[in-house]
């Protein structure tokens, strides 16, 4: 009889424990949902891939090539002219450069830090001198900053047709 109620009493112990791991994971669940401001085309966050991903994706591609893509990164730096486009973080040193598709909506201002889940085209682009020294301006430069910029350069690039700014 000793042996029948010590083996009910771990069988129930056993239950009780899982029980408890299935609550934590329910709650953990429950507080990792974000809630999102939607810029441009409607679009939701599921099958989004890390900026690290994207970084990987991104090597791989020559000038011209471009793929459609879904991606989560942070803002580094935004258009402090209009928000007509924003940088992001790769999380492997590089930066993506974002522009909307025909400059159909722009980003506040003041979102450097925050993430955001872009939608869109992914391409690697040779971007021209004045090009590089007209986002120098917006972005604030100094009149020595951007005369210091004397050649193209290699950009990851993106089209977004649809972004989702996670609201803190």
């Amino acid at each position: 009889m000793k042996n029948y109620i010590l083996v009910l009493f771990m069988v129930l112990s056993f239950m009780a424990c899982k029980e408890e791991q299935k609550t934590e994971v329910v709650e953990t669940t429950e507080e990792m949902a974000l809630n999102y401001k939607s810029f441009g085309k409607e679009i939701i966050a599921d099958d989004a891939i890390a900026a690290k991903s994207m970084a990987e994706h991104y090597k791989a591609m020559k000038v011209g090539d471009s793929i459609d893509s879904k991606m989560t990164a942070k803002v580094a730096e935004v258009c402090q002219a209009k928000g007509c486009w924003m940088k992001l973080d790769l999380d492997n040193g590089e930066q993506v450069m974002v522009k909307f598709k025909d400059y159909g909506f722009f980003m506040p201002k003041n979102i450097a830090g925050q993430e955001v889940i872009i939608n869109g085209k992914a391409y690697v682009n040779e971007v021209p001198v004045e090009e590089l020294r007209h986002y120098a301006e917006d972005a604030g430069k100094t009149a020595e900053e951007i005369a210091a910029i004397t050649e193209y350069k290699k950009t990851y690039s993106f089209e977004a047709d649809g972004v989702l700014l996670v609201e803190e």
